[in-house]
């Protein structure tokens, strides 16, 4: 129903509110977190990049930590550059179709990500970037309208499958330098979080470069 404003105007419905203000909220916030990203990585430049230390160290008790921090870390302003696009892009349709939800599976995506690096991860490296969460993000987003029998989510799946299936070759081992073991285990996190958080209840869906001693990218 359309209600008429004191002058004549017609407003908004409720549902075009609700619709537009889930838009605004989705693209602020990537676009704060994707400024995070710059802003560290600013503070990582002054620093000498003495901050790449917190990324992952496989197999070594200190790099446990790099499971939180290694997402936020980038190995260079290219490498940020080259995560950043992908990150806006996917971020934002995510958490347009439904924040708790999309939250909850980055988490998933986020550390079985860092726990499969620091267990299959090269000797001697120390892993950095947010390359496996964007991969986690896009078998997620791909894959939950199967889970969900949503068509919006659906047509969302096909069209990003379309876009970026093409990146999940790099799940498998080929650029040096390169942690194909972050978009492995990103890419099947983020299977998971489809299935864990697709599922259906009662006919409504769920709602949750490194360097290698020197260099290795995620």
């Amino acid at each position: 129903m359309t209600m008429s404003k004191p002058d004549g105007a017609p407003s908004k419905s409720v549902g075009a509110r609700i619709v537009g203000n889930n838009l605004g909220r989705a693209a602020i916030t990537v676009a704060v977190f994707v400024a995070a990203l710059w802003a560290i990585e600013g503070v990582d430049t002054v620093l000498g990049n003495s901050l790449d230390h917190w990324g992952i160290e496989p197999r070594e008790g200190g790099g446990l930590r790099g499971i939180a921090m290694a997402p936020l870390l980038h190995g260079g302003w290219s490498h940020l550059a080259a995560n950043t696009v992908p990150a806006l892009v996917l971020g934002f349709v995510g958490l347009a179709a439904g924040a708790g939800r999309f939250i909850l599976a980055t988490a998933v995506i986020w550390v079985f990500s860092g726990v499969g690096v620091w267990l299959t991860g090269a000797d001697n490296t120390v892993v950095v970037g947010l390359s496996g969460v964007l991969f986690g993000w896009t078998t997620y987003l791909v894959l939950r309208g199967l889970f969900t029998r949503r068509p919006l989510d659906l047509i969302v799946g096909l069209v990003l499958a379309v876009i970026y299936g093409g990146m999940l070759w790099g799940v498998l081992p080929g650029q040096a330098g390169v942690s194909w073991q972050a978009h492995l285990w990103g890419a099947v996190g983020g299977v998971l979080a489809a299935i864990l958080l697709g599922r259906r209840r009662g006919g409504r869906s769920r709602s949750v470069d490194s360097r290698q001693v020197g260099a290795i990218a995620s």
